[in-house]
């Protein structure tokens, strides 16, 4: 008999289009799960529990074994550094990581960037051979430029629109971001046949819908 897998969620916009890349590899997600309140969620038809987290902390559930598997962002990954095994490029939520600042910046002789994103932003700029001070921050990040908190910024960009509004332009892409399906490694081990049949369902799902980007 399958061991049911627990599923590490992201809540918010991952989670919703993650669940829909669930049901189109045909495992029997009810619709109605999109909208709960509920933190855990028992799915014994899909031979799933769902535990539902914010971004950041779904690789340490991962990590600790309290979730078999989580979907997140390869940003969260590149900050958080866990040891866990990423399996698949799930192609969702796609966006990217940039540095960002005011239209007429000039380099300075002490340069500050704001981010949510320190240790992707400090590895970014030592490799740039560019000497910066990282300040953490952890909501509004555009705000750090228009006040003169920090010179630049390093953050998440979708649209752009955000930016738009608020007189800041993108001045270089860092790489590319989507959701990525991770696992514990002893539970890829332990639950090997379950966590594969998922990747298999997942990935055959991916290409037929065309949303698959390489690592």
């Amino acid at each position: 008999m399958a061991e049911t897998l627990k599923v590490a969620m992201p809540k918010g916009r991952i989670y919703k289009k993650a669940s829909a890349l669930f049901r189109s590899a045909g495992l029997p997600i009810p619709l109605d799960v999109d909208e709960t309140r509920k933190l855990v969620i028992s799915l014994p038809e899909a031979g799933m529990e769902f535990i539902l987290a914010k971004p950041v902390d779904v690789p340490t559930y991962v990590e600790y074994g309290v979730a078999d598997i989580g979907i997140v962002g390869k940003d969260v990954l590149m900050e958080e550094n866990k040891d866990v095994y990423e399996l698949l490029d799930l192609g969702i939520a796609r966006c990217r990581m940039s540095v960002i600042g005011l239209p007429d910046w000039k380099p300075g002789i002490t340069q500050r960037v704001a981010t949510k994103y320190p240790n992707v932003a400090s590895q970014y700029f030592r490799e740039q051979g560019q000497q910066v001070e990282v300040v953490k921050l952890n909501g509004s990040i555009e705000l750090a430029p228009l006040i003169g908190l920090a010179d630049r910024i390093v953050d998440m960009v979708e649209t752009g629109q955000t930016l738009k509004e608020n007189g800041l332009v993108e001045m270089t892409s860092i790489f590319e971001i989507t959701s990525r399906l991770i696992a514990n490694r002893v539970s890829y081990r332990m639950k090997n046949d379950e966590i594969q049949a998922l990747c298999d369902r997942l990935h055959k799902a991916i290409m037929s819908e065309g949303t698959h980007v390489s690592r």
